[in-house]
């Protein structure tokens, strides 16, 4: 396959066909994007003036990436979200940690005291917090903490209070009622003629964080662990929510899209954070549900957000019918890029692994991350199923030398 546009070979290694040279996302979902801080000193490096640092993710303070910069390092993808918010006026002054200007939605709303920044729901409640010093925003209020009765949940009255929800952009605000709807498609058929580039719908349908955002952790692994029946009831109650929510946004967005993306972090350094016997249970046929609902209603692939080590959860993924896992994070237990391309290579679509973000990209030279980039494109992508991306974003304290080199590096391997 030769001179392909970025979308049509982002579609052939996603159909496990061998593209003109290696897909490369940078900045299309939430883990394949980079802090703002570094992508301050990135622009900088690169002599790229124009323009302003906007944080699109409060939480995890990360920023767009800019068509500049994207061209500049040959990307083929890009987020559906880039298609909204992008006039002045949704945007407003902060400040980052390291005291560089940037942009914040203006929706946000920010508190400050003592040094601490704080992020509140519209009622002012607090709902997550940025202490002095810090780099990110933790959730400090769970909506559902302590309530028993789980009859009948109201998923929108929680999530306005949960910052994982709550602070998501772009492109939220928008809603799923009439005039949302129609902004979200107006916004999604711009995108899509104005870029070549392989467009990602974040969709979300979390199963397993979500109860995590409103319980609070520890809450929901005892759930899970102890009641049963609770538990299955309020999935069910989620997976309804979710299914009505997935109808109206590709109802709006589908035939634009190439790509939607759920979320579920199921893994730890160590394996995974529920049995195989728990996922089975619990989330493996509500997961499909979703992830093939969705392909009923649009000609899309389905991505899992899914951090951690996962192997042993794999072949129930892919009887579930997910396509694309990312970040594919094979610095875990039996993770190793080897072991998952030769077992799961033909059914399983690697979006990411192409890069050690923990031991390589920021503390090692421009020559060690351009040999780790090239071994890991040497193992994931032959014969297709493989989008470059490093392993989660590139944190606040990389080198922009190192970006540059990581990203020449797959052009070289």
């Amino acid at each position: 396959m030769t001179g392909l546009t970025s979308r049509e070979r982002v579609l052939a290694a996603i159909n496990h066909k061998e593209p003109d040279r290696v897909a490369v996302d940078f900045g299309g979902h939430r883990s394949s994007g980079i802090m703002a801080i570094a992508y301050a000193r990135l622009k900088k490096y690169l002599g790229i003036t124009s323009g302003d640092i906007y944080v699109y993710d409060i939480p995890q303070q990360l920023a767009v990436v800019e068509p500049e910069v994207l061209d500049h390092f040959h990307i083929d993808v890009i987020e559906l979200g880039r298609g909204f918010g992008l006039e002045k006026e949704y945007w407003k002054e902060w400040e980052l940690p390291d005291g560089t200007p940037c942009k914040i939605p203006v929706h946000i709303n920010l508190v400050k005291e003592n040094g601490d920044w704080y992020a509140c729901s519209d009622d002012g409640t607090r709902i997550a917090t940025q202490p002095k010093g810090s780099l990110y925003f933790d959730q400090i209020y769970f909506p559902l903490l302590g309530v028993k009765d789980l009859k009948s949940i109201d998923f929108d009255a929680a999530f306005e209070k949960s910052m994982w929800n709550k602070l998501s952009n772009p492109p939220a605000p928008l809603g799923y009622d009439s005039e949302g709807l129609q902004k979200l498609k107006e916004g999604a058929k711009k995108l899509r003629e104005t870029t070549d580039r392989a467009i990602v719908g974040l969709f979300g349908g979390n199963l397993h964080e979500i109860p995590q955002f409103l319980f609070r952790a520890d809450n929901w692994f005892m759930m899970l662990a102890s009641e049963p029946e609770k538990t299955h009831h309020f999935l069910d109650q989620l997976v309804e929510y979710h299914l009505n929510n997935l109808e109206k946004y590709l109802s709006a967005v589908g035939e634009y899209i190439d790509v939607i993306q759920f979320g579920d972090d199921l893994g730890m350094q160590t394996g995974p954070q529920i049995s195989k016997k728990m996922y089975d249970t619990f989330l493996k046929p509500r997961h499909s549900i979703l992830w093939n609902q969705a392909k009923k209603l649009a000609k899309v692939k389905v991505m899992l957000h899914c951090c951690g080590g996962v192997y042993p959860l794999m072949p129930s993924f892919i009887e579930a019918g997910l396509d694309i896992i990312n970040p594919v994070q094979t610095t875990c237990k039996d993770m190793e890029a080897e072991r998952l391309k030769r077992e799961f290579g033909k059914d399983m679509v690697f979006w990411g692994g192409g890069c050690n973000t923990r031991d390589v990209l920021g503390v090692g030279t421009p020559q060690q991350i351009a040999e780790d980039v090239r071994e890991r494109v040497r193992i994931l992508a032959p014969g297709g199923g493989f989008v470059f991306q490093q392993i989660h974003n590139i944190m606040a304290n990389v080198p922009p030398e190192n970006i540059e080199a990581m990203f020449q590096a797959i052009h070289t391997a």
